[in-house]
């Protein structure tokens, strides 16, 4: 359900952050973020995180979650064993109570595999159902957008087929026009207190996706890597940079 703009009774604007655990989540809950989507491997362009992670999360958090529906790095058309991993992935999701699923599949043509992205929408049911960036590599976002919509999902998660947002916003607006209210048009990809400003100029969007992650160096004394020349360890983490969130969350707020 949209959150209500009681001086205007317009849907407020809604920050949703990735993050791939649930301290990152409460972090980014604490910030101000208003839902978190809950992935693994974020280095990896997002994964499947593990039931343990999203039952923990849902136990935490109080604003929703939806969950990354992804069974592996690289691109997004996938084998009858990928497929039938991912319907069980968001039956396994939904018994955690989450609020919402992000998944989507294309065929080696780059156009939208109609059918399969429908079972998911369907297998997602009564969930809300994001298509995410493989959209971005879609040869006809056109044609895209209308299979998308064709496939029942509430909404479209996309950058404007270029690296950042802020690049893609003549896309993300056409799309806006040409979706007429039958799907959220929800821009991520390089958003920052600065981008954050060009797409909010329009008036166009009211849902933003993004991925707030600072690196630091790790507090342990244990040696990294095996004998200390196989680096199997990082000497940091990335976790969820809290003055990021607030940086965006106050230019959307004025």
């Amino acid at each position: 359900m949209a959150i209500m703009d009681s001086t205007s009774q317009q849907p407020a604007l809604l920050l949703e952050i990735c993050t791939d655990s649930a301290d990152a989540a409460l972090a980014a809950e604490a910030a101000g973020a208003d839902r978190i989507e809950l992935c693994s491997a974020i280095e990896s362009g997002g994964l499947t995180p593990s039931y343990g992670c999203i039952k923990r999360c849902s136990e935490l958090l109080k604003i929703p979650i939806q969950v990354l529906i992804r069974p592996r790095c690289g691109d997004f058309c996938y084998s009858e064993n990928d497929f039938l991993q991912m319907l069980e992935d968001i039956a396994m999701a939904k018994l955690t109570g989450v609020q919402g699923i992000v998944s989507g599949v294309l065929n080696s043509d780059g156009s939208v595999d109609i059918c399969r992205t429908e079972l998911l929408v369907k297998q997602a049911q009564p969930l809300s159902f994001t298509f995410h960036r493989a959209f971005d590599l879609a040869h006809d976002p056109v044609q895209a957008l209308e299979d998308v919509i064709r496939c029942g999902a509430t909404r479209l998660l996309s950058s404007g087929q270029e690296l950042t947002a802020e690049e893609g916003i003549a896309l993300l607006s056409e799309l806006v026009a040409l979706a007429d209210n039958r799907i959220i048009i929800m821009p991520g990809a390089g958003i920052n207190a600065k981008s954050i400003g060009k797409l909010l100029a329009p008036k166009l969007f009211r849902e933003f996706h993004m991925t707030a992650r600072m690196f630091s160096d790790t507090e342990t004394k244990i040696p990294t890597g095996l004998s200390g020349r196989d680096p199997i360890a990082q000497e940091g983490f990335w976790h969820t940079d809290i003055q990021k969130i607030k940086s965006v969350k106050k230019r959307m707020n004025t």
